[in-house]
């Protein structure tokens, strides 16, 4: 995902500072000369993945131009608490009227981004693939997204426009799997782009599923491990496979050993907490 030039984000962006700024920052118009030059750190205050650094340079730019950025670590990159992760110069105003903005972009998805490294880096070596979800704070969907894939996993479908999705609620309005699946086989114009995924309750379902003609893939819904395992030989590798529903950082693995191609979870967004990042103005020397 190209951040820096999608225009939903830079509307985000423009949306957050005003929430904060609004009419200005009075208490920094009121203390510090408007000509006043500045320097600034921002430091890493526990360990993780650093994510969210063209969202940090958006949000100064909106600012200022004169605003410069030095950037000490990569995204992606794991970094150790006490690390200086970046440096800033320019105008005072502009980076203490940016610093809760920009901040609070970087500590979000630095957050996701470090959660879901460690569900990657629990199965790491079995050849299961980590997915996130729809389960995202509202508007942040490309964010969270984008800070999941820095984490290393996979991005599922992005929203209902983007993959057929056959949930339980659509199956009982639709009238059962059978007809649920050829309906939208039936009216799908590319099926090379659209994929058509279907959930499984229970193995009956599984059962039907692997009867019906054009399912891609198969979603076993708040299955055991166990029950997984059951599935994925059911279904014989004959289309793809994924668990979801219950998945935590304890029982991954498990699900892992199954023998299914993707893991959805959508802790690694709705669960997420913040990564603790500063930034502190750098003194000034006094002139002599």
């Amino acid at each position: 995902m190209n951040l820096l030039h999608d225009s939903s984000i830079l509307r985000l962006i423009q949306f957050a500072i005003h929430e904060d700024v609004e009419l200005g920052d009075i208490t920094t118009e009121l203390t510090i000369p408007t000509q006043a030059g500045a320097a600034a750190r921002f430091l890493m205050k526990e360990d993780g993945v650093i994510c969210g650094l063209p969202i940090l340079q958006l949000v100064f730019r909106e600012f200022s131009s004169e605003v410069d950025i030095d950037l000490k670590v990569k995204e992606g990159d794991w970094v150790e608490a006490g690390t200086v992760i970046a440096t800033v110069e320019g105008p005072a105003h502009a980076l203490l009227a940016g610093e809760r903005t920009g901040l609070n972009f970087l500590q979000r998805m630095s957050g996701v981004a470090t959660k879901t490294r460690r569900y990657v880096d629990k199965i790491q070596g079995t050849g299961v693939t980590v997915l996130d979800t729809r389960k995202t704070i509202p508007g942040w969907r490309l964010l969270d997204k984008y800070a999941t894939s820095v984490g290393g996993a996979k991005n599922h479908r992005m929203g209902l426009y983007d993959m057929v999705m056959i949930k339980d609620n659509h199956i009982t309005a639709a009238g059962g799997i059978t007809k649920a699946v050829a309906a939208c086989v039936e009216m799908l114009e590319d099926r090379q782009k659209i994929k058509v995924e279907v959930e499984a309750r229970h193995m009956d379902d599984v059962t039907e599923i692997m009867e019906c003609t054009g399912v891609d893939r198969v979603m076993f819904d708040n299955f055991t491990p166990a029950q997984v395992r059951q599935g994925v030989e059911i279904v014989g590798g004959k289309i793809q496979t994924e668990a979801s529903g219950g998945i935590t950082f304890e029982n991954i693995a498990d699900y892992a050993a199954t023998g299914v191609n993707f893991i959805s979870v959508g802790a690694i967004t709705h669960s997420a907490v913040a990564l603790d990042i500063s930034m502190k103005l750098i003194v000034p020397k006094q002139g002599g």
